[in-house]
């Protein structure tokens, strides 16, 4: 996840939330907090990946885009996949169709213009698009979203009879921010984690399509998780049979698949009167 620079400018979630700095005033800490991404994340990790012989998916802001092209474009450059992420960390589910179509085309365009590459892919802040999202996608050309955490495999969204969106799925329980930045494990024990998940997912493998994912975000990869990360995708590598693929490459694959998991929109996302807004 590139979101450096993107993060609200007064108040963003980091480590430093026991001091809240009165309304309007920069807080310095917090703002290198989120530039640690661009100046050691980012590099850290894609040196990481080249070891590795691994590519993955980088899902943009539109703003840090903006605001460290060179990143941005170091990411392609290296074999990498530039997904959208949104233009900042505005607050997406409550926007109208226009204006969510806006926020993500904005999110496309600067991506395209310094990387070259157009984003097919898309993660919205906080997971949380619109009530139509998924139809939002479709008309704006994309081919998957990971907005989703239902299953631990790639599916496709029948929007209707004409139309279809793959999902590649996210795992919260698998993310650094979970780990690293809300406290809740330690190195050791955040890898155990990663490592039991993989464990059960490959045994499972045996008799149906699985999926381990794994989020990084910029300003989390520091030397020790990063450490960790490397560690987690050696373990991994030795197995028979496993492989790790861009996302894209992914949802081309589960949109081609005959036996693909196939669900209509209104099991996706039921609109049961009184229990949804929007």
């Amino acid at each position: 996840m590139f979101e450096s620079g993107s993060q609200p400018k007064f108040n963003p979630p980091t480590p430093f939330n026991n001091f809240v700095p009165p309304e309007g005033i920069y807080d310095m800490p917090t703002i290198s907090w989120y530039r640690y991404g661009v100046t050691e994340g980012i590099p850290r990790a894609l040196d990481m990946l080249d070891r590795l012989g691994l590519k993955m998916t980088s899902h943009m802001s539109g703003l840090s885009v903006e605001m460290y092209p060179d990143t941005a474009r170091d990411i392609v450059q290296r074999g990498h996949e530039a997904a959208a992420h949104g233009w900042d960390w505005s607050v997406q589910s409550t926007m109208n169709d226009e204006e969510e179509r806006a926020f993500i085309q904005k999110n496309v365009d600067i991506i395209q213009k310094v990387t070259g590459q157009r984003a097919l892919g898309y993660n919205a802040p906080g997971l949380r698009g619109s009530k139509n999202i998924l139809q939002n996608l479709h008309a704006l050309g994309f081919k998957y979203h990971i907005d989703d955490v239902s299953r631990d495999e790639p599916f496709v969204v029948d929007i209707d009879a004409k139309r279809e969106i793959a999902v590649v799925p996210y795992a919260v329980y698998l993310n650094d921010i979970r780990a690293y930045e809300a406290r809740y494990f330690a190195d050791g024990d955040f890898l155990d984690v990663m490592k039991r998940s993989f464990d059960r997912l490959y045994k499972e493998s045996a008799t149906r399509r699985r999926m381990l994912a794994i989020t990084m975000h910029d300003r989390l990869l520091r030397p020790e998780h990063v450490e960790t990360i490397e560690e987690l995708l050696r373990y991994t590598l030795k197995k028979p049979g496993v492989t790790y693929m861009k996302k894209i490459d992914i949802a081309n694959y589960i949109l081609a698949a005959p036996n693909a998991i196939r669900e209509p929109i209104g099991i996706v996302y039921p609109t049961i009167p009184g229990l949804y807004r929007g």
